[in-house]
């Protein structure tokens, strides 16, 4: 795919903004605060970072393959996925309907191009990211994997074997992404469960720890992205801690758990809208 510049990927990402709304608003349905937030990234991931194929295979040889753990991102990972090429935009519009391949958490039953196994049971993408990592160790593929999972979702114990698991074996072409924007359904992490200093957690788990201080502004993403990468092939797994706000762009969305799981009404939806450039195209 063509490198784009800054501003184009900021273009794609507000885009990706107005798909994930407009998804969520049809059917009434949907988590949108973290998807907004996490546009950022999902925008360079696939449209700068990741080595990868829109014919889409599902074995993944030779691409640099990306799971998404926090499976009730899915509106941003669909709508990255059909800008990118995966599968036409206007299947959009389908997100949550019955008999759709776009399910509210990404599945591989309905065979949608880019999902590699079903997600949204928290705790399970390190894991299941790790054993992908290390059958392309095995295979001679010099690809890397890429995982996200939300930091609320670090309070499942998996997650800990997991990276303890990972550490121990030198899985270092792996890349971890924590969208850790204090967030989760029910409130603040730190009121919830506090997650106190994952970065000294990992890193007494026998990580490689970076942060990414702004995942809402492209060339930060952009150059936190390139350092993981260069911190890989190192005997050491890499953690991505990436502070972003849930509901980025929308000024009434932003900052609180309270968008998590709601949708917008008529009225909210355009406002939301209205802060929001169309850029590529409404599906």
């Amino acid at each position: 795919m063509e490198k784009q510049s800054i501003e184009q990927l900021q273009k794609i990402a507000t885009q990706l903004r107005r798909d994930v709304l407009r998804m969520v608003h049809a059917v009434q349905s949907g988590h949108p605060g973290a998807p907004l937030g996490c546009a950022e990234f999902f925008v360079a991931l696939y449209f700068d970072q990741l080595s990868h194929n829109p014919d889409f295979k599902m074995d993944g040889k030779g691409e640099d393959l990306f799971f998404l753990s926090n499976g009730h991102l899915s509106a941003g990972w669909y709508s990255v996925l059909a800008r990118s090429g995966y599968f036409p935009v206007a299947e959009l519009k389908t997100f949550r309907k019955l008999n759709s391949r776009l399910q509210g958490h990404p599945a591989t039953h309905e065979h949608l191009p880019g999902i590699r196994i079903a997600s949204g049971s928290l705790g399970q993408g390190l894991s299941a990211a790790l054993g992908v990592a290390q059958a392309k160790k095995i295979d001679g593929d010099d690809k890397l994997v890429y995982v996200m999972m939300g930091d609320g979702e670090l309070q499942e114990g998996q997650v800990w074997e997991a990276a303890m698991y990972a550490a121990h074996y030198g899985v270092d072409n792996l890349i971890a992404t924590v969208d850790y924007n204090g967030q989760q359904i029910d409130g603040p992490t730190n009121k919830i469960m506090d997650l106190k200093n994952l970065r000294a957690k990992f890193e007494a788990f026998g990580w490689e720890v970076m942060e990414t201080p702004n995942g809402n502004d492209m060339k930060s993403v952009l150059e936190g992205l390139e350092k993981a990468k260069n911190l890989t092939r190192e005997g050491k797994p890499v953690m991505n801690l990436l502070h972003t706000e849930m509901g980025y762009g929308v000024d009434f969305m932003v900052g609180t758990h309270k968008w998590h799981g709601s949708p917008p009404n008529d009225e909210q939806l355009a406002n939301a809208l209205a802060q929001l450039e169309e850029t590529l195209g409404d599906y």
